[in-house]
């Protein structure tokens, strides 16, 4: 199954893609996008352009566990995204624990000798492949030790 990977963020967000055949997955780019329509706009050409099975996106629950502000706001995001997809048939939409994830992007980037400036450009496409890798290895598990879960279609 192929998966796009969504970190929303409040300026910009990130993609990701993978399979869950081999296993590997890749960056692909950072949208600066600032508005829930500028955000699906991006998203929606990335789906276009990839033509995912399944599209994970990132849900910010607090330390805790529990769902706070952002998480409604991701929430209330991936409704407007599955409104949209009709034209996209069998698309599923799937939430998995972001928690860490940008914290993992940053500690990838110190060992590539980038500028601030370069790591600011793929920090949040990093930050969504963390995400969907925790995703592949919950599904593969069977029993996730991270929290995913599928969004109703």
């Amino acid at each position: 199954m192929r998966y796009l990977c969504i970190d929303l963020g409040d300026r910009r967000t990130g993609f990701a893609s993978g399979d869950d055949v081999v296993g590997i997955v890749q960056p692909l780019s950072v949208a600066q996008a600032s508005t829930t329509e500028a955000q699906l706009a991006a998203a929606l050409a990335m789906i276009e352009e990839y033509g995912p099975q399944c599209v994970v996106i990132g849900l910010p629950y607090n330390m805790d566990g529990s769902e706070g502000p952002r998480a409604l706001l991701v929430r209330g995001f991936a409704e407007a995204l599955t409104t949209r997809l009709p034209r996209f048939p069998r698309i599923a939409i799937a939430f998995q624990d972001e928690r860490l994830s940008s914290f993992d992007a940053e500690t990838r980037l110190n060992r590539t000798g980038r500028t601030h400036g370069e790591k600011k450009n793929i920090r949040d496409a990093l930050a969504a492949c963390a995400i969907l890798e925790d995703h592949l290895r919950a599904r593969q598990a069977g029993s996730p030790e991270t929290r995913s879960e599928e969004a109703e279609p």
